[in-house]
C-alpha cells in the first residue's frame, strides 16, 4: 500500500534525506475565501444520486463476497478454507470502511442537500457498523472546528512529556512499538467511543455513549440517544443472527470484517494526525486555517479510491468539509498551487509510516529557539526520553 518514496510537506521526492519540512507556522498569506476561489464551483454541489451510487456500489460489493464466502467457501478443501476466509476478511474490511467513509460525509452534510436524507443514511449505515453516528457525528464536527489546538481538539490530542504515563519509555523499543500498534489498531477505535482515549482531556468520565457525559450539551442529549438506540437495536439483530447461525459464523463473517475496519480507522486518523512535520497550538496561538493545515495527506496506493480518498484529500476535506468525496480531488489540485508550502503530504508507503511516526512521534514540546518556530504556543512531536 501506498506508493513512492518520502515525500516532504511540499510534496516533492525526497530520497535520501532523514527528515520532512516542517509545516510553517506563520500566518499563511493567503484566506480561506481564496482557497475557495481556486476550486471550481461545481465541486461544491451534493449530488443525491451519484452520492447514493456510491452506497449502492459499496454494498453490491459487500454482499457479493458475503454470498461467496457463504456459499461456496465451505466446498473449498482444508488448506485453501485458510487461505479463503482472510481473503474475504481483508476485502470485505477494506469495502466495510468505504461505507464508513460514506456514513462519516453524511454527518458533514456532504451527502446531500437535505440534512434528514444525510441524518438517515448515516445512523443506518453507522449504526450497522455499531458507530453512535450523532454521538460521533458532534464530537467529529468539534475536532474539524479545533483541529491542533492542544486544549479543544477532540482526537489523538499529542501530550507533553510531562503528563505520558510512568511506562511510555518502557516502550520506546520495536517490542513496545508493535505492542502499542497492535493494542491501537485493535482497542483504539472502541476505547475511544467508550472512554474518550487519545481524546481530549475533560475533568471527569468521557463517553460517546454516555447523553450526559461532557462531550455534549443538553440539547445534544435526544442525538446520544437515537445513536445508543441504534447501536441497540443493531446488536440484537447481531445476537439473534448468532443464535441462528451460531457465535462462530457470525465473527467469521461479520466480526472479522469489522475488525479490520476498526483498525483502518485508526490507522487513517492517526497518520493524518500524527507526523513530525506536523505543529500543534496552545491557546495563545491557535487559529482555525493554521490548524486545518495542520493535518497531513497520505498516500494509501489503491486503497485511496477504496476509501473513497479521504486518505489523500484530507486538507481539502478539513477546509471544506461538506464537499463532497467525489470532488475533492479536484478540489486538493486546484488548491495546491495556492498553499504552496503550507500543502502537508507524505507518500511514505504506509507500512513504513506507521513505523516511523510511531517511533518518532512520543510527545510534543514547544520549540522555543529551536529553529521550529520560536514560540512557547507552539508544539513538535519529540523522538528521545
Amino acid at each position: 500500500m501506498g506508493a513512492g518514496g518520502r515525500m516532504p510537506v511540499d510534496g516533492i521526492k525526497e530520497e535520501n534525506r532523514g527528515s520532512v519540512n516542517r509545516v510553517p507556522i506563520e500566518k499563511p498569506p493567503f484566506t480561506l475565501g481564496q482557497i475557495k476561489q481556486a476550486i471550481p464551483p461545481h465541486c461544491f454541489r451534493r449530488s443525491l444520486l451519484r452520492s447514493f451510487s456510491y452506497v449502492v456500489h459499496d454494498l453490491c460489493l459487500a454482499s457479493l463476497f458475503y454470498y461467496i464466502a457463504t456459499s461456496y467457501f465451505h466446498f473449498l478443501p482444508q488448506p485453501f478454507s485458510y487461505i479463503a476466509w482472510p481473503v474475504y476478511w481483508v476485502l470485505q474490511g477494506c469495502i466495510l470502511t468505504g461505507v464508513w467513509v460514506i456514513a462519516h460525509e453524511c454527518g458533514h452534510h456532504a451527502f446531500s442537500d437535505y440534512q434528514w436524507v444525510d441524518d438517515t443514511v448515516g445512523l443506518i449505515l453507522h449504526s450497522a457498523l455499531l458507530v453512535p453516528y450523532f454521538s460521533w457525528t458532534i464530537s467529529h464536527r468539534r475536532h474539524h472546528s479545533n483541529t491542533g489546538s492542544m486544549e479543544r481538539d477532540e482526537v489523538f490530542v499529542p501530550k507533553p512529556k510531562s503528563k505520558l504515563s510512568c511506562f511510555a519509555k518502557y516502550l520506546n523499543n520495536p517490542p513496545g512499538r508493535v505492542l502499542s500498534l497492535v493494542v491501537t489498531l485493535t482497542l483504539g477505535w472502541p476505547m475511544y467511543l467508550a472512554f474518550n482515549v487519545s481524546g481530549r482531556y475533560y475533568d471527569r468520565l468521557a463517553s460517546h455513549y454516555n447523553p450526559y457525559g461532557p462531550i455534549y450539551s443538553d440539547r445534544e442529549r435526544l442525538q446520544v440517544y437515537i445513536s445508543d438506540t441504534g447501536i441497540f437495536a443493531v446488536i440484537y439483530v447481531l445476537y439473534k443472527i448468532a443464535a441462528t447461525k451460531g457465535l462462530a459464523w457470525l465473527l467469521c463473517t461479520y466480526g472479522v470484517p469489522l475488525l479490520i475496519v476498526n483498525a483502518f480507522l485508526v490507522l487513517i486518523t492517526y497518520l493524518q494526525h500524527t507526523h513530525s512535520a506536523l505543529p500543534h497550538y496552545d491557546s495563545s496561538e491557535w487559529d482555525w486555517l493554521r490548524g486545518a493545515l495542520s493535518t497531513m495527506d497520505r498516500d494509501f496506493g489503491v486503497l485511496n479510491k477504496v476509501f473513497h480518498n479521504i486518505t489523500d484529500t484530507h486538507v481539502a476535506h478539513h477546509l471544506f468539509s461538506t464537499m463532497p468525496h467525489y470532488h475533492a480531488m479536484e478540489a486538493t489540485k486546484a488548491i495546491k498551487p495556492i498553499l504552496g508550502k503550507y500543502y502537508p503530504f507524505d507518500g511514505t508507503p504506509i507500512y513504513k509510516a506507521m513505523w516511523r511516526e510511531a517511533k518518532e512521534c512520543l510527545y510534543v514540546e514547544p520549540d522555543v529557539g529551536g529553529g521550529g518556530g520560536g514560540s512557547k504556543g507552539v508544539f513538535w512531536y519529540r523522538n528521545k526520553f
